[in-house]
């Protein structure tokens, strides 16, 4: 796969990314799980050690897909960034005759 293909496949990622980033539905999703991890873990008894390491990862892994989500956000504007730099360049040789 080529560089830009590279770069067109993760500026639309990006844009996929921060709408479901913006989906209400996912939104209240990821803070109902960790409210009821949260919540699950603070009423454990005090000798359940497996089960608060247990919502402590659940807890985190809820936060590592909003951060994975947040990442392509973020590489799909530099992706996206950098496309129109290559247009720009192309542009600027399409006027000067370079090509």
């Amino acid at each position: 796969m080529s560089d830009e293909n590279k770069l067109i496949r993760d500026a639309g990622n990006g844009v996929r990314a921060r709408q479901l980033l913006e989906e209400e539905l996912l939104v209240d999703a990821f803070k109902m799980l960790e409210d009821a991890y949260t919540l699950a873990w603070r009423n454990t008894k005090i000798d359940d050690h497996a089960g608060r390491e247990k919502l402590f990862l659940a807890v985190n892994v809820v936060g590592k897909v909003r951060d994975h989500l947040q990442s392509a956000v973020i590489n799909g504007k530099l992706a996206q960034a950098e496309l129109d730099e290559i247009a720009r360049a192309n542009e600027r040789r399409r006027i000067f005759g370079i090509i």
